[in-house]
């Protein structure tokens, strides 16, 4: 058997041998490894070069294997990491980065300031087609000024600089892997973090081992120096019953995104310790294509959001566990307008129906309603699958558009069918989050010059554009969030996007794993972690 295989076929014997089992676990064998059960969802394939994964599950993964130039801290200021200070010029267009000494990639090769120069080098360069390059902004070029100094220059000022370096989205690559792998670097990372890459099943598993030189974890990390375990072990368990399943059975010491039904039983189970935080994202939300009739009508496009009851749909799905969002970015965001657009608008079916019969829509034999001779129809792909429930969110949202006479058909297709669907324009909507600790994020949705052909999103707001590029000029303080204030208000006047939940990121850990933690972003951290005796 797989290994996935003898994970699901563990749920079914929970019952009858869990104490076998954390028995077996506590060997001195399993005692130097630790396994953790993730959501990586249907996906076929692992993905693990930063630069080019903007996959949220892919990224917790990295947290381990890459380190980043900088550090964000609870009041969402930057700390060193990598970088251990930087100045910026008065104009606000270079840094000078005094990067850490003794710093080697896993491979063996320093870290200096020429690699920091092939990182910055390798996402600007528009031959590679990187999906991290928006976050370097207007970067021009970098100058080594020393081994330990490293130069850039930006064409004008970029205030989310700082804190887009430290995401793993950003994370530092070793220059000689890189050359030396490829296009398959993805499949053979390596960096300078905590663990190092050994091994993946494609799919199903990756193992990672202890990089025995680590001494750079950043300052304000709880734990300096080598990670405590020898190995780290993610197994990709999409199930969520089976995720539970290995966690409850000891087979896994760790499992994330365990699903509302299952959060109450644990939080009180003296067995396991539950951490939450909010990600920092935009929350999950639904935009309709404003390039396709009748979408491009912004009342049209109104009369679905009215139709929608957001609070039923996350109080049925997620009981009480995750909250209703009203913004495009999440409450924990510089910038966030959730308490500002609180209760700003109510479901209203009725008003809803009135706006299709005046645009001409009229009920049809089926129920649908028909204009022209033509359904009305909306059409989302989806690659995503079941993660954080969201096609049961879709299937909620198709039963209450169908109260008003819209026929929502949901075409679920591989990850690389969608990208094609998205780039030649074929979806009416698309759904989904950017994880990410900046509110700029949102130019990746909203400003064509910066997103890719890959977004859902084909919105072009003039006014939205303005506020977004001069917001991300000005430095962090009042006036900065007020732009990103009237983005988020307009965004939601104009119906470009509708906020479903905010997701409050979790991993669940058997009582005698302490240590795990989840960085400022929202991601789990494994480097301090450890098993004491004496819990079960």
């Amino acid at each position: 058997l797989s290994r996935r295989e003898w994970l699901i076929g563990a749920a079914g014997l929970v019952a009858c041998s869990s104490d076998r089992r954390d028995a077996a676990h506590a060997s001195e064998g399993a005692r130097d490894t630790l396994t953790i059960a993730f959501d990586g969802a249907g996906v076929s394939a692992f993905a693990l070069d930063p630069h080019n994964s903007g996959y949220a599950p892919h990224n917790r993964v990295m947290r381990s294997i890459y380190d980043s130039l900088t550090r964000l801290l609870p009041d969402q200021s930057i700390g060193p990491w990598l970088a251990e200070s930087w100045e910026l010029s008065p104009e606000r267009t270079q840094y000078v980065f005094k990067l850490r000494g003794g710093v080697t990639f896993h491979d063996g090769t320093p870290f200096d300031a020429a690699a920091l120069k092939y990182n910055f080098d390798r996402l600007a360069d528009e031959k590679n087609v990187l999906s991290s390059r928006a976050h370097l902004g207007p970067y021009v070029r970098s100058e080594v000024l020393a081994p330990d100094r490293l130069r850039v220059e930006l064409s004008e000022p970029y205030t989310p600089f700082l804190r887009n370096l430290s995401t793993t989205k950003l994370g530092i690559v070793s220059p000689a892997a890189v050359e030396k792998y490829g296009k398959t670097f993805a499949q053979n990372p390596v960096a300078t973090g905590p663990y190092r890459f050994v091994e993946l099943k494609p799919g199903t598993e990756i193992r990672l081992a202890r990089n025995a030189d680590y001494r750079w974890a950043p300052p304000s990390s709880v734990h300096q120096g080598p990670a405590k375990f020898a190995k780290l072990n993610f197994i990709n368990v999409p199930e969520e019953s089976t995720r539970v399943a290995v966690l409850v059975s000891g087979q896994a010491d760790a499992a994330d995104l365990i699903p509302p039904q299952n959060l109450a039983s644990l939080r009180k189970d003296a067995r396991f310790t539950l951490l939450e935080r909010e990600l920092l994202n935009t929350n999950y939300a639904l935009t309709l294509n404003v390039t396709h009739q009748p979408w491009d009508d912004a009342d049209m496009r109104r009369a679905v959001r009215l139709s929608l009851d957001i609070d039923a749909i996350v109080r049925t799905i997620y009981l009480g566990n995750y909250a209703r969002a009203w913004s495009v970015l999440s409450p924990g965001m510089l910038g966030s307008a959730e308490r500002l657009l609180a209760d700003s608008w109510k479901p209203d079916p009725a008003r809803a129906k009135q706006i299709l019969e005046q645009k001409g829509w009229k009920t049809g034999p089926n129920g649908t309603r028909v204009k022209g001779g033509k359904p009305l129809t909306i059409r989302f792909i989806d690659s995503q699958g079941n993660r954080e429930k969201r096609l049961d969110v879709i299937k909620l949202v198709r039963r209450q558009l169908q109260d008003v006479g819209v026929d929502l058909f949901v075409d679920s297709q591989q990850p690389g069918v969608t990208s094609i669907a998205m780039t030649e324009n074929k979806h009416d909507l698309a759904a989904g989050a950017i994880f990410h600790g900046d509110p700029d994020v949102l130019s990746q949705s909203y400003d064509p010059d910066v997103r890719t052909s890959l977004s859902g999103n084909r919105v072009v707001d003039h006014e939205i554009i303005g506020w977004l590029r001069e917001a991300a000029h000005e430095p962090d303080g009042p006036r900065r969030a007020e732009l990103y204030h009237h983005v988020q208000r307009k965004i939601l006047d104009q119906t470009y996007a509708i906020p479903i939940y905010v997701l409050p990121y979790n991993i669940a850990t058997r009582k005698r794993l302490h240590g795990v933690s989840l960085d400022e972003h929202g991601f789990p951290e494994f480097v301090a972690a450890y098993f004491a005796d004496g819990n079960a």
